[in-house]
């Protein structure tokens, strides 16, 4: 899907995916990028088995849009109250970066840091204690928090919504360290008890599932999905209550994730684990939110239930830059003008997200329009992502907080 705008490196990685002897089928996404083992937008299905590797180390990684009554004007006047008090709640009830950043002291309360949910391995209770302190937090990278304005444009919706404008809030983030651990320890096991794989794939080591180990990562993977979901749900539902407001409507999706499902393989169905590394479910009539970047739009879209995608669309728009190219090539300049001109408030980010190393979403949508159908269009306003130390401070100097707000208001 959309190969003219796939390197083609990630062909190369999706290619040798394919050949390997548990795979049944697979797929790019137009928003497709060279990564470890399977690429970024890559889709696999393999039988029987699962791999690690190419579910990806942010277990679960995934959206979740809000949406409010309340009318986005209030967006458009920095200087006003209203402005002011969904920047303080933005602000005050979200906890970004990595390591020791991005944790907070261990008192939110959520169903599923119950005891109970983690004795699944001496790995997953292990974990419980990362679990606590960073359930409702969001990393470093490019996850991110923001208020923003849906504009609904199609009246056939399962959200039962009119068309109109909306009140929204967006976050795009994972399992955390959950994730993290969960998917290094069983990619390290699977790999070396492959040690015969080509090099080219190494990584893509896979667990049968009628093994119990196979079995220990899937059960390990759903915890890390549950985790996931309720970070976004503790993070909505502060932010929700520090602003007054009562949503009327949410959607979310995972993207890093495998799931039991059933594929057409050579025109005969097969029973199949479809791997997702940074692709959204897009079976017919599933709702899924398909991000642009911290300056564009994004979209609420519904599946076609393409076969030849395995139901699946892209996560985004895509790298068009590595992290390292975008920042030595673009300057703290250029990504201020880029967001000046598109009235977006930044708190963080860095020169790695850029707008400028992402392709452009609304091509990455062309491309997919046997995949997915358009409900609504998201526009950025006030974003919130980890903060980047690099940046220079005449440019942060640029990005304060608005007259008025104050940590803890």
């Amino acid at each position: 899907m959309g190969q003219n705008y796939i390197e083609a490196e990630a062909i190369a990685q999706m290619e040798g995916s394919a050949r390997l002897p548990v795979a049944l089928a697979g797929a790019l996404m137009p928003d497709a990028h060279a990564g470890y083992g399977l690429p970024i937008g890559g889709v696999l299905a393999t039988e029987n088995s699962v791999i690690p590797y190419a579910v990806g180390v942010d277990i679960a990684c995934r959206m979740k849009l809000t949406i409010y009554e309340s009318s986005p004007d209030v967006l458009r006047n920095p200087n006003s109250i209203e402005y002011k008090h969904l920047y303080a709640a933005l602000l005050n009830n979200t906890v970004f970066g990595a390591g020791a950043a991005g944790i907070h002291d261990g008192k939110i309360e959520h169903p599923i840091l119950d005891k109970s949910h983690w004795e699944l391995s001496s790995l997953t209770q292990s974990l419980r204690q990362t679990a606590i302190h960073q359930i409702g937090t969001s990393g470093g990278g490019n996850h991110f928090v923001e208020w923003g304005e849906l504009e609904i444009t199609s009246p056939e919706n399962s959200l039962n919504l009119a068309i109109g404008r909306y009140l929204a809030l967006l976050s795009h983030s994972g399992s955390r360290g959950v994730g993290f651990k969960i998917a290094n320890h069983y990619t390290k096991i699977a790999m070396s008890q492959m040690a015969e794989l080509d090099n080219a794939v190494k990584h893509l080591a896979w667990l049968h599932l009628d093994e119990d180990l196979g079995q220990e990562y899937w059960d390990a993977m759903q915890l890390a999905g549950k985790f996931a979901s309720a970070n976004h749900h503790v993070i909505h539902a502060r932010i929700g209550k520090a602003a007054g407001l009562m949503p009327v409507a949410t959607v979310e999706n995972h993207h890093n994730f495998a799931w039991r499902e059933k594929i057409y393989v050579n025109g005969q169905e097969k029973d199949a684990i479809v791997h997702r590394k940074g692709a959204t479910p897009a079976a017919k009539g599933v709702l899924g939110i398909i991000p642009g970047t911290m300056a564009d739009p994004g979209y609420l879209v519904v599946g076609k239930g393409n076969l030849d995608s395995l139901n699946s669309a892209s996560h985004g728009s895509g790298r068009q830059m590595s992290r390292t190219k975008a920042n030595k090539s673009i300057t703290n300049e250029q990504h201020l003008q880029y967001l000046l001109e598109r009235g977006i408030d930044l708190i963080g980010g860095g020169l790695d997200e850029s707008p400028q190393a992402y392709k452009a979403i609304d091509v990455v949508m062309e491309e997919q329009k046997d995949l997915v159908d358009v409900l609504g269009k998201f526009q950025p306003k006030i974003v919130r992502m980890a903060a980047d130390q690099k940046l220079s401070k005449s440019f942060k100097s640029k990005y304060k907080m608005p007259p008025g707000v104050s940590k803890g208001e």
